[in-house]
């Protein structure tokens, strides 16, 4: 076993805080409702890891086991959501301290489902690379920073994962922040500890295009072939320092680099299987599953539709060609109010089909069967994929209906705290431990 496992095992089960979760449940059996080898039906909550405390006795409600776990979220587009509703003075236009008109998430909904650390993502766009992109993440950085300032009894940071769990403890969201786009590095080392120093605990290397730092899957260029040499030092940077390495978005080539560069486990932030999208690289194949948790790391599944289903992409990409044809028929501008209202209604008359839960249930069994229960997640993408969310999990909401879905199909306590957010927590505390001793 690598000696950062090691550590981080120790930490975990010998540090001030007692509930982080055992460090392994077998691989779930073939059938879909047989239970994870090893699995206990619904352990006793004296014995569960990341249990709220005056747990009651089971069984428990799915609503119930939801509040008790602690859920973990790897991507909220919720910084980029308000960032792009924002009046044009800048003033935000939306407050999630509250009850939300709209998007995905708001501290209402996040309560009702029991999320307790959502990932803030600070999504810079590729079009700001080279031109001004620092400054760009530096605000939505400050917006994330205004949320808890304005509700400090509703949400706290959280740059550590001992802030997670006393968040947790303590009744309170914590919003933990990773960087989409290593844009803002913008070419020079020392940003990598800046960010560190604002709060910034996973970089996405690239976005929907090459930068300076990664090739993108959505990109065919492939510029570097991979991670560009500057790219390597972002990331031996990221482990000296303390930041998770997130492999979501990248080309095949590049997460063979980072696999190779990095000393320390990493995420896919918000990634599904590619084995239900044959072809398509933004998801990872079976073998990059492998890859990643023979190295300790984790894959957070994505909740978009078009994420979890090639016949479901296929059909709403179809969907999408139909309403431009719609649109253009009406020679209105699809970003123009009257456009959007347009597809709006159009869509309703002829929805597009959608995953459910089942569905992403689905890709958690495949990540189980692959390489075990300690390497699957949740990265929702909650406000970044627009209206293609599943049935049972439309907003942040909905979380109770994906545990209860899990726990059906025979997951015990011990296999749901680890896929709510203890494999999370393991890599970023193995990461963090990493960081210490270098």
């Amino acid at each position: 076993m690598k000696r950062w496992l090691i550590v981080a095992a120790l930490t975990l089960a010998c540090g001030p805080d007692k509930t982080a979760p055992p460090s392994s449940v077998a691989a779930k059996a073939d059938s879909k409702t047989d239970p994870p080898k090893g699995a206990q039906p619904d352990a006793t909550p004296d014995a569960t890891p990341d249990a709220k405390p005056d747990a009651t006795p089971e069984p428990l409600t799915q609503e119930a086991l939801a509040q008790q776990l602690l859920i973990l979220d790897g991507h909220i587009d919720v910084p980029w959501r308000l960032e792009k509703s924002s009046a044009k003075d800048g003033a935000l236009t939306e407050d999630v301290t509250g009850p939300a008109a709209g998007g995905d998430f708001d501290h209402p909904r996040a309560k009702a489902g029991g999320l307790d650390a959502p990932f803030m993502s600070i999504y810079v766009s590729p079009k700001f690379e080279g031109k001004g992109a620092k400054k760009v993440a530096d605000g939505l950085i400050d917006l994330v920073e205004g949320i808890v300032a304005k509700a400090p009894d509703k949400f706290a940071l959280a740059p550590t994962v001992a802030s997670v769990r006393a968040n947790f403890a303590a009744g309170k969201i914590s919003l933990p922040m990773g960087m989409e786009n290593g844009a803002p590095i913008e070419g020079d080392l020392a940003n990598v500890a800046y960010f560190h120093g604002r709060g910034i605990r996973y970089i996405t290397l690239a976005h929907s295009k090459d930068n300076h730092i990664s090739d993108s899957s959505y990109d065919k260029r492939h510029t570097h072939g991979g991670l560009s040499k500057f790219g390597e030092d972002v990331v031996t940077e990221m482990n000296r320092v303390g930041i998770m390495v997130d492999v979501s978005h990248l080309s095949d080539d590049a997460f063979e680099d980072v696999m190779r560069v990095s000393k320390a486990p990493v995420i896919a932030s918000h990634s599904s299987c590619r084995h239900f999208t044959p072809g398509w690289e933004r998801n990872m194949s079976d073998e990059m599953i492998k890859t990643l948790a023979d190295n300790g790391g984790v894959i957070q599944i994505n909740f978009g539709s078009t994420f979890l289903s090639g016949e479901i992409k296929a059909a709403r990409d179809k969907h999408e060609a139909a309403v431009d044809e719609h649109l253009t028929g009406l020679k209105l501008d699809p970003d123009s109010d009257e456009g959007k209202a347009a597809a709006e209604a159009y869509g309703k008359d002829h929805p597009a089909p959608r995953a459910t839960v089942k569905t992403v249930a689905d890709h958690i069994d495949h990540v189980v069967k692959l390489v075990g229960v300690d390497h699957v997640g949740l990265g929702s993408d909650f406000d970044g994929v627009g209206d293609s969310l599943p049935e049972g999990l439309r907003d942040v909401s909905g979380y109770p209906n994906l545990i209860g879905e899990l726990r059906d199909r025979g997951y015990d306590r011990e296999a749901l705290a680890k896929i709510a957010s203890g494999n999370v927590l393991r890599v970023w505390a193995a990461v963090e431990t990493y960081a210490a001793e270098h």
